[in-house]
């Protein structure tokens, strides 16, 4: 069994930047890198959709188009956590962010998010204009 548990989200201006971080835990010391790991969104009246994701050794990640050059996600293997950098904040990144852990490939993550392992509770994002 894992746990996901998000943090870091708030309400910032646009133009601002927030750190969000997902703790993992598993049954073993070793689980956390027997999984890719992700983030998602779903924004008020919207379907959830892929943000990033990283691959199990943290050397491939993937963004969705609207994120790149402001999103960066990145892994810990010391705390078992994954975190998702965001700058330059816009009103339309405003959701709540998930994560979710898989063992398929992290490339994988935004085409099948329907059969993925595990997912957080999520954390709210609120950027104003």
């Amino acid at each position: 069994q894992v746990h996901l548990v998000e943090s870091g989200g708030g309400l910032v201006q646009a133009g601002g930047s927030l750190r969000l971080s997902c703790a993992f835990s598993g049954q073993t010391d070793s689980s956390f890198t027997v999984y890719a790991l992700g983030w998602f969104r779903q924004a008020p009246g919207k379907e959830r959709e892929f943000v990033a994701a990283s691959s199990r050794s943290g050397g491939s990640t993937y963004y969705t188009d609207s994120v790149k050059d402001r999103f960066i996600i990145t892994r810990d293997y010391a705390r078992k956590a994954v975190y998702l950098q965001m700058k330059s904040l816009k009103p339309e990144d405003t959701a709540v962010y998930y994560c979710a852990a898989d063992r398929g490939s992290a490339q994988s993550m935004a085409a099948h998010q329907l059969g993925l392992d595990y997912w957080g509770q999520g954390t709210q994002v609120t950027v104003s204009s």
